[in-house]
């Protein structure tokens, strides 16, 4: 027969691993969508960048080419492309993708906003030879 009082064979910590376990996992799952979503987020961010660059350089190349052949002066032919002042033009790029990892805790999308200026140019600029 058995006396009461206190026990001495250890289920006082009876199911601590399982909590434990369950408090990792939860932390491992948000590193890897940090991980994971983050360089999606930054591999995003770079392509906006690089849309918004070309972009910007087609439009740059939208001159009014009536203008050029007769007078010799570029001029932007407001048509074709959007100028910020006479001499350059800027395009701003937002691009939306999906998350792979972080849509389990409702971050279904992410969107990366890239802007760029590209300057109208006459002749060949460079070193006098």
């Amino acid at each position: 027969m058995r006396l009461p009082g206190p026990r001495q064979d250890g289920d006082g910590d009876r199911g601590s691993l399982t909590l434990m376990l369950a408090v990792m996992f939860v932390a491992l799952l948000a590193l890897a969508g940090i991980v994971i979503d983050g360089g999606a987020k930054l591999n995003q961010a770079e392509n906006a960048a690089a849309i918004a660059q070309e972009a910007a350089r087609a439009g740059a190349g939208m001159v009014n080419q009536a203008n050029a052949y007769t007078h010799g002066s570029f001029t932007v032919d407001h048509g074709s492309a959007l100028p910020v002042g006479t001499q350059s033009i800027e395009v701003t790029v937002t691009v939306t993708g999906p998350t792979r990892v972080l849509s389990i805790v409702g971050i279904d999308s992410m969107t990366s906003t890239a802007s760029a200026t590209a300057s109208l140019v006459t002749g060949v600029t460079g070193p006098q030879a």
